[in-house]
């Protein structure tokens, strides 16, 4: 008898629908499965005949062969034990197959019959739902993930009896609910807070501004200034998660197997902090079948890179088309992927070999212009804000005044990106300051005659480039838009030109 089972399987991050098929017949006893079957779903034939058994069902004697279409993409994963175990249940007429293609089914089966948690079932929830399905079964681990997609029942299922006798219609099973609003309610009581951080006003001012309009920033300073501590600071800072913006986060960290158990969203903004040992795979994604790296899980959050100059220069440079794009793409022989990466990058380096200022160094010239050359010019181009990070004073550090709180500039920052959207309605693509393109620039960054001096004098000193003069642009319009003002002015250009100190140090 052939009985025919829905499943999904996720490439990149959406997931595409799996029909498994089987079909039980005479001959000698064995299970062959084709589809293009990675070594793990070889193996579940296995782990299905064992877990068959020791839940109380019998396994087929004859031959049973199990198709997963389409047969042209490769399978992975043991997502599909689950839905070939209800297969050969129905095949060998031991169930009802009536209901069988009105669910989807996945989950990885424990010798016992237990139903164990699998990766990337958001993406696979949201196809469901695509393709208008009943119902989604999961692992209980995975319930809370899958119920945040609204309009699709998804009932949690603990063992391989269980599923067997929700699909027969023997046991009733309620479906996970989840309450997005209270999952967005929660208090940031273990949050990190500049309140926390001793001095370092012009820092802060400068955070505050990569914060409001989404800019890229690199922190310049000797160790034990606070550069790491600032910048783990940074996402207390952002505006919180929008609930789509929660939702591709989520399905980047489900199917790299990041979330936690019971975990239905992510609801902070990501922070990821490899290490500059980091492979070029590592930081942008990649293996045979290429997965998400570090700067796609950093989506709508910030990727901190710290000691800059210590990161491969060919792994530094792969990052242009994510910082400029937003999104990255990877080929590989099974074929090319592409990733969202929208993130903001927070860079941190000393300022000479020997990590003192320049003006104290032991370090010759011609050494800090080789060690700051370890960042290629069209890289730092796209570092929109170059911060020196001073010693903190004595005073500040013994002082027992606090800073100003993290909730306080988070005001501000919402602000000011609330005057970004309103400008950009009509570009829903662009969501910040930092994603202007030239038409934007031309309409929204208009200079008035005595600032486009200014400007004119300051490309041609400090010798800038194209590139560098957008981002001054996009500093500044960001920096009139936390003083909510309309028009940039020569005072709001000057203090874009300041956060950028490499540039200003190589035309010195």
């Amino acid at each position: 008898m052939l009985a025919k089972v829905c499943s999904a399987a996720v490439n990149g991050i959406e997931a595409y629908p799996i029909e498994v098929e089987v079909n039980e017949a005479w001959g000698d006893t064995m299970v062959v499965i084709v589809g293009l079957p990675d070594t793990a779903v070889k193996e579940s034939k296995d782990r299905v005949g064992t877990a068959l058994s020791n839940a109380g069902y019998k396994f087929p004697m004859g031959k049973t062969t199990i198709n997963l279409a389409p047969a042209d993409v490769r399978k992975e994963g043991p997502s599909f034990d689950l839905p070939i175990a209800i297969g050969i249940l129905a095949a060998t007429e031991q169930m009802n197959p009536a209901p069988l293609e009105d669910y989807v089914l996945v989950g990885e089966l424990a010798l016992t019959g237990a139903v164990r948690p699998v990766k990337g079932v958001l993406p696979i929830a949201l196809r469901a739902r695509m393709d208008r399905k009943k119902g989604l079964l999961t692992p209980v681990e995975n319930s809370a993930e899958a119920a945040v997609v609204e309009g699709l029942p998804v009932f949690p299922i603990r063992n391989l009896r269980e599923a067997a006798g929700f699909l027969e219609g023997e046991l009733k099973l309620l479906p996970a609910k989840v309450d997005i609003r209270q999952l967005f309610a929660h208090p940031n009581d273990d949050e990190l807070d500049f309140a926390e951080v001793k001095g370092q006003q012009s820092v802060k001012r400068a955070l505050e501004i990569a914060a409001a309009g989404g800019h890229n920033i690199l922190l310049i300073g000797p160790p034990g200034t606070g550069k790491s501590m600032l910048a783990k600071r940074l996402p207390t800072i952002l505006p919180p998660l929008t609930l789509d913006e929660a939702l591709e986060a989520t399905k980047i960290h489900s199917i790299v197997g990041l979330l936690n158990p019971g975990q239905a969203l992510i609801t902070r903004r990501p922070f990821r902090a490899p290490h500059h040992t980091v492979s070029d795979a590592g930081l942008l994604g990649g293996n045979a079948n290429p997965t998400p790296g570090e700067i796609s899980l950093a989506h709508h959050g910030v990727l901190f890179l710290d000691e800059l100059p210590e990161f491969k220069r060919g792994v530094l440079e792969t990052l242009r088309q994510p910082l400029e794009e937003g999104r990255v793409t990877i080929s590989r022989a099974a074929g090319s992927m592409t990733f969202p990466s929208q993130f903001m990058l927070v860079a941190a380096m000393n300022p000479t070999p020997d990590g003192l200022m320049p003006a104290e160094s032991r370090s010759s010239p011609r050494e800090i212009q080789q060690y700051l050359g370890r960042i290629s010019g069209p890289l730092l181009d796209r570092i929109d804000l170059h911060v020196e990070v001073p010693a903190v004073p004595f005073r500040d550090m013994s002082s027992e005044r606090t800073g100003e709180a993290s909730a306080q500039i988070r005001e501000r920052v919402v602000a000011a990106r609330w005057r970004q959207q309103k400008r950009f309605a009509s570009r829903p693509r662009i969501t910040c300051n930092a994603r202007m393109g030239s038409r934007e620039l031309a309409s929204h960054c208009a200079l008035q005659t005595d600032a486009l001096d200014v400007l004119k004098g300051v490309m041609s000193h400090m010798q800038l480039s194209a590139r560098a003069y957008d981002r001054i642009l996009k500093v500044a319009r960001t920096i009139a838009d936390l003083a909510e003002r309309d028009r940039i002015t020569t005072e709001h250009l000057l203090e874009a030109v300041q956060l950028r100190s490499i540039d200003r140090q190589l035309s010195a």
